[in-house]
This record gives C-alpha cells, structure tokens and sequence, in this order.
C-alpha cells in the first residue's frame, strides 16, 4: 500500500471516528470502560474511545503545529493551577478515605481533568471550515436523536407500567449505563434522570432554539417554517417532561421565555424609534407574563403526575412535611451544606486549596457545626456503611474549584470561561448569519450553564467541554464570504 492509499485510509477512518464521537457523547456511565481509562468512575462516556484515535490522529498534530485560539491559554493555566494544588496537598499528612489514598486520587483527579481538557481541544481543534462544523453539529444530533428515541421507549412504562416490558428495557439499559432505570422517570442513556435532562437542555435546546431564532438549518429538508430543528426541538421537550427533573424544566421555561423575547425584540427592531414604542414595550411584557403563567401552569399539572418533582408545592399540603423546612422537604437543604463546608474548605486554604479530588478527604471535619440530624443524605456521607464506597464531591462546579483549586485555581478557569463568553459575543456582532447562528446558540448555552454549574462538578463529563469546544470551533474559523445578511 502505497503513501497516497495509507492517507486516504487514515482520513476515512478519522471521518468515520469524528462522526462515532458525536454519536457517542449520550451515554455517559458506559459500563463496559477498562479501569485505565476511567472504568472505576462514575462519569464513564463511551466516546473515550473515538476519542483516543482523534488525540493520536488528528489533535495532537495540530495542537502541535498549528496557531492555538486564545481559549487555550487561560485553559492551561487552570490545568497548572491545578496540579499545583494537587501537588501541595502531599504535605499534607492525610489517611485514606474509604479505602482511596491521597496518590490515587491524585491519579484519578489527573486523568479526569485531562479527558475533559481532551474533548475540549479535540472539539475545537477537528473543524477547519464551515461545513466540518456542520458535519460535526449533525451528527450531535444523530446522537441526541438516538438518546431521545430511548427515552421515548422509556416514556411508556412511565405512562402505564407494565413489569415485563420494563424488566426488558431495564436489562438493555445495564448494557449503556451502570445504573438501573427508574420506574418513574426516565434516564435515556445516562446514568439517572438529571443527566439526561441537562444533556439535552446544555448539549441540545441551545443550538436547536438559535437555529429557530435565525432562521438557519444545516439539513436541505424544509416546509416552509418546518424544519428538522423544530421536530427536535418540540420532540427533546416531550421526553425532558418524563425525566422530571426539576432543574431541568425550570430551564427550559426559562429559555423558552428568553428566547421569546429575543424573538419579538428581533421581529421589531426597526420599530424601536415609532411612536408607538411604550406600548409596544408594554405590549412585549404582558406576552412574556402570559407565557411565563403558562409554562407555571404546564409545569404544575406535569409535575402533578409525579411524587418527586410535586414536593415543590405538596410541602403546603401534607401535614407529615411541616417537621422538617421547605428546602429539607424538597431535597435541597443538603446541597447548602455542601457548598458551606466547601466555602470552610477554601478559608482554611484561600490559595490553592486542598487539591484536586481531595474535597472527600475534609468534609467530615469542615462541616458546619450544626444541628443536621433530620438531613439523611448529608448523614449517610460520612456515615460507613455498605454500598457507600463513592467519595462526596460539592455538587457544584463553583464550590469545587474554590475549595480544592482556591483563589489560583478559581482566576484561571473564570479566566477560560470569559474567553469563551468574548469568543461568543464576536460570533453575535458578526454581520455573517452563519456566525450569528453561533453566537446566539451560544449565547443560550451559556445561560444555561449558568444555571448547571450549581448540579454538576465533574470535569469528566462531555456536555460543558463540547459545549464551548463548538463556540470556540465556530470564533476560530474563517469569516464566511462573502458575508451574508
């Protein structure tokens, strides 16, 4: 075989690895990952393993040769922050924690932080025009429809429960997850139904709702409005209802509600100096009410339908409730506790924290000093027991990086994320639809991981990395010509 034929082979089979990576990223506690590549982890995606073959193939030479965007410096300098900490933590004279050493989470903390930095790269790096962008972006999709599908599978035992049909799809989930399915919410392909849920509000709506809001689709199909962004819009909000997640649909009201009044500020703009603009200003506001009650009302009467997600207001109602407070009722109290004893973790190390990973190791003894008898999760953390090997982490991304990377740590990564806010707001003010496109979807995830980052600390999962991987991918890339609208 010939040097021409062994290229043409390794550009196929990096094509056909690009497309696997996207269709991969849904499941994420992929039960079948060697201990090597994060197999003892709860956060286990299966798209570790196209991944690998794009580092070696395709990032790595063109992390080596090419001009880097300015998203990567701030980035590792968290990654040096980083290791610092984790460094410093040694002088530390610390005990293993149910039964993991300081040294393997050290290792542990490394290799995670480093296969999220990878889909972060790998993400960015993989487009080199327009169209690698759209490739990469439809086959999001094809991946997410795939999950959605599965959900919709789900979704029917949810609705009327019958014990044979979910024996049968809970023994095909213990092949894509390390967890059981739930007998009244849905968890698609990830480990439970929060994951799903943010999957598709973080890694799905953003870039669905901006190509609503511009008028843009990356498929040829179209009738008219229709097209093949709004079936999977209205299709992703039908499953998101079933996985009752309460961060979830809140979210999701809330980015209807703000991509509505993108909508009718965009539809009037060349308006704004009529005479008629109070009213009209006033007329905006009251549509955005009317749809703000409706989506309440929708949300009360799904919620309605499940014991979990009605305890936001069934606290009112029940009798038995009114011995614990509202936020302890509705499973929330324990997470201020959390973020407390990551906020006493930091004052007692500002600088560099305690290391990355090592939050597990102090939360027995920085936990706030009081009366928690009545709050059973945060007990059964430190309580031994069996089943309870996995170590406690904030539950907030925030918490984390102030707590085990400190004031150093915390700089740099809102450092990262500002460059990737400035990469979307050139993307906005683009005179190019197709950067628009980018920018608004961006803009929207952005929003939303605003509101994620209080449920999610790891740094191994997919949806953050891709996320600004994409808007990065999309800043980088030449200005479209001729430039358009």
């Amino acid at each position: 075989m010939n040097r021409a034929a062994i290229i043409s082979l390794l550009e196929r089979f990096s094509r056909f690895a690009w497309a696997f990576f996207f269709l991969a990223l849904p499941v994420t506690s992929f039960p079948f990952l060697p201990d090597e590549l994060g197999g003892k982890a709860l956060v286990r995606p299966l798209a570790v393993y196209p991944l690998i073959f794009l580092l070696v193939l395709i990032t790595l030479p063109r992390l080596l040769r090419e001009p880097l965007p300015l998203t990567f410096l701030p980035l590792f300098g968290f990654i040096l922050a980083a290791m610092i900490s984790s460094v410093f933590a040694f002088t530390v004279d610390l005990e293993a924690y149910r039964g993991v050493s300081l040294a393997e989470r050290f290792l542990r903390s490394m290799i995670t932080l480093g296969l999220g930095v990878s889909f972060y790269l790998t993400v960015t790096l993989l487009p080199k025009s327009w169209s690698d962008l759209r490739f990469s972006l439809r086959w999001l999709y094809g991946g997410m429809a795939l999950a959605l599908l599965w959900g919709s599978l789900q979704a029917l035992y949810v609705i009327h429960y019958i014990p044979r049909y979910f024996k049968l799809l809970n023994l095909a989930q213990s092949y894509i997850s390390t967890r059981k399915l739930f007998t009244t919410r849905i968890s698609g392909l990830t480990y439970e139904p929060k994951w799903f849920a943010e999957q598709i509000i973080f890694l799905l709506l953003p870039w669905l709702l901006g190509s609503i809001l511009t008028r843009r689709t990356i498929f040829p199909w179209r009738y008219r409005w229709l097209t093949v962004e709004w079936v999977l819009f209205a299709w992703a909000c039908g499953v998101l209802v079933f996985t009752y997640s309460r961060t979830g649909l809140f979210v999701l009201a809330a980015l209807v509600i703000l991509a509505f009044g993108y909508y009718r500020a965009s539809s009037h703009r060349k308006a704004v100096q009529s005479s008629a603009t109070p009213r009209r200003w006033a007329r905006r506001w009251v549509e955005l009410a009317a749809l703000a009650a409706l989506l309440v009302s929708g949300m009360f009467l799904v919620g309605s339908q499940n014991p979990y997600f009605s305890r936001l207001w069934r606290y009112w109602t029940e009798n038995k409730a009114r011995s614990r407070t509202y936020l302890e009722y509705i499973a929330f109290e324990q997470r201020f506790v959390y973020w407390a004893t990551a906020l006493r973790i930091y004052q007692q190390n500002p600088w560099v924290g305690v290391g990355l990973g090592n939050y597990a190791f102090y939360f027995a003894e920085m936990i706030p000093d009081q009366p928690y008898d009545q709050q059973k999760e945060v007990m059964r953390q430190i309580t031994p027991g069996e089943g309870r090997d996995r170590l406690i982490t904030p539950k907030n991304l925030y918490a984390r990086l102030i707590s085990e990377t400190g004031l150093l740590g915390m700089v740099a990564f809102t450092a990262f994320l500002l460059a990737v806010v400035g990469s979307l707001l050139y993307l906005w003010f683009s005179p190019s639809s197709e950067q628009r496109y980018w920018g608004v979807s961006g803009a929207l995830a952005i929003f939303v991981f605003a509101f994620v980052t209080f449920s999610f600390d790891s740094f191994a999962l997919p949806n953050m990395w891709v996320v600004f991987g994409m808007i990065t991918a999309a800043a980088r890339l030449d200005d479209p010509q001729p430039a358009e609208g």
